[in-house]
């Protein structure tokens, strides 16, 4: 077993649990009442349908991961891992972006700081490819 890999599939894991639960519960805040704008109630539903969008795909490495990890399942191990190095690169680029364009508050960079898990968990599964 290698360690680094595992390190990255508990990340996953544990990205996929905070992020559809506590992340959903924190999304639930901002909804827009009964009464509001048709437009702003489209607007948030149609965020926390992309939001949950991504909670599929963070269930989907958990489950690529823990196959790579702990099985034989996969015949192309390093390719596979190299696409989800590059997939979990992008989302911490893409987050990283969206902060950089966003209009700017005390500590984004930190308070935002999924952007870090992200390339964190790119890195691990990189350097921990056999």
């Amino acid at each position: 077993m290698n360690a680094t890999l595992i390190t990255a599939n508990v990340l996953v894991v544990f990205t996929f649990f905070i992020h559809t639960f506590a992340g959903d519960r924190e999304y639930q805040k901002i909804e827009p009442e009964i009464g509001s704008a048709k437009r702003f109630r489209i607007f948030w539903t149609m965020g926390r349908g992309a939001f949950h969008i991504v909670s599929v795909d963070f269930l989907f490495a958990s489950i690529g991961l823990t196959l790579l990890n702990f099985t034989d399942y996969f015949k192309e191990t390093l390719l596979l891992l190299n696409l989800l190095a590059l997939y979990f690169l992008g989302y911490g680029i893409a987050f990283l972006t969206a902060l950089i364009i966003s209009k700017k508050f005390t500590n984004i960079y930190i308070t935002m700081w999924q952007w870090i898990l992200m390339l964190v968990i790119s890195v691990l599964i990189y350097f921990g490819n056999p």
